[in-house]
């Protein structure tokens, strides 16, 4: 899908706040509503607009620790190993990446007994990862929502 400057606007006010009204954006790029409502709708057909979600502080809901994971994965495993890490509630992102690790995971636990926990008894009991690296995360200094469009 090709966007134009309008599509891009509207984008940029969604990242900035996905709760924006229809009305408020339209006001704000000089357009009816439901120009707006129909140019958001195609950009969601088109899988430009992924979707809609809450930032929430991990810490308010009880994951007081975050660790980046570097895994090593064994050839010829790799489907069924993505496909498990996926089942674990506390792995919360997963990434193929080139260079020392074949996977890059981002994860939350309660506390470090939890990392633990999830790293010795879920992630190494698993087949198929040869090595890994674990890194906790000791605070975020800067976490830019969006992208530039």
């Amino acid at each position: 899908m090709e966007l134009d400057e309008t599509d891009r606007s509207i984008l940029r006010i969604l990242q900035e706040d996905a709760r924006t009204p229809f009305s408020e954006i339209a006001r704000r790029i000089d357009m009816s509503s439901a120009t707006v409502h129909d140019r958001v709708g195609r950009m969601e057909n088109a899988g430009v607009i992924e979707g809609y979600h809450a930032k929430v502080d991990p810490k308010a809901v009880g994951y007081g620790t975050s660790a980046l994971v570097g895994l090593r994965v064994e050839q010829g495993h790799e489907a069924e190993a993505l496909e498990r890490l996926q089942e674990l509630e506390a792995v919360k992102e997963i990434y193929l990446t080139t260079g020392e690790w074949d996977v890059m995971l981002r994860v939350f636990a309660a506390d470090t007994e939890g990392l633990r926990e999830l790293m010795f008894d879920h992630i190494a009991a698993m087949d198929g990862f040869s090595r890994s690296q674990t890194m906790v995360i000791l605070g975020t200094e800067y976490e830019r929502a969006g992208l530039s469009v």
